[in-house]
């Protein structure tokens, strides 16, 4: 690898706050990021950086359960009822 073209790479606590989640992870995204940034200190007294997203899998649907199904009816059965040939007798 050719050496300082590579963004710093080093722990990063990712936040979630809608869900009230964090975890400690490495990451780029914090090289990319200007000075003055959030922080947090943790229980044993490192100070990191944070940063926050919208949706992790503590809020998502998917990995939650609190998915709602919208489409109750089959798409194939959709589609026949909208498309499909008229029942002959």
């Amino acid at each position: 690898m050719k050496s300082s073209i590579h963004p710093d790479y080093g722990p990063v606590v990712i936040r979630d706050r809608s869900a009230n989640q964090s975890f400690l992870t490495r990451s780029t995204l914090v090289a990319s990021r200007p000075e003055g940034h959030p922080t947090v200190e943790r229980h044993d007294g490192r100070v990191l950086p944070v940063v926050d997203v919208q949706i992790s899998s503590g809020s998502h649907p998917f990995w939650t359960g609190r998915s709602r199904t919208i489409d109750a009816e089959g798409r194939v059965e959709k589609f026949n009822r909208r498309y499909g040939r008229k029942q002959t007798r």
